[in-house]
């Protein structure tokens, strides 16, 4: 069983940044994929950035692509979303979930509506003000 905690949200104009963070217990995150999604109110959940397992491969939806960066840190069994250039339309509450599987295309497999990882976080609320 894993336990996923997201922190790091808040509220920012726009054109701010913030650092989310995903903490991990339960067990090692070194063997799952990471992602981050979001969730407008009154919208479907997106998905935002994902990160491989040992090769820290990265994939990002097209509307955060040269803003937001994702990373991982195994030894502290965190992932972090850097959010940069924050815009209104990027309000929503920001989720994190750990997958076991392996995907040769992360944003292919991940970004479907279907999708279900093994873990969901509680999520954060990000809010930008215009």
């Amino acid at each position: 069983q894993v336990q996923l905690v997201e922190s790091g949200g808040g509220q920012v104009q726009a054109g701010g940044s913030l650092r989310l963070s995903c903490a991990a217990s339960g067990r090692t995150l070194r063997s799952y994929t990471m992602g981050w999604f979001r969730q407008a109110p009154g919208k479907a959940r997106e998905f935002v950035a994902a990160i491989s397992r040992e090769e820290s491969r990265t994939s990002y939806a097209d509307s955060v692509t040269a803003r937001f960066t994702i990373s991982r840190d195994n030894a502290v069994n965190t992932v972090y979303l850097q959010m940069n250039s924050l815009k209104p339309e990027d309000t929503a509450v920001y989720y994190c979930a750990a997958d076991s599987r392996w995907y040769i295309a992360p944003r292919q497999a991940m970004g479907v509506p279907s999708y279900e990882p093994d873990y969901w976080g509680q999520g954060t609320q990000v809010t930008v003000s215009s």
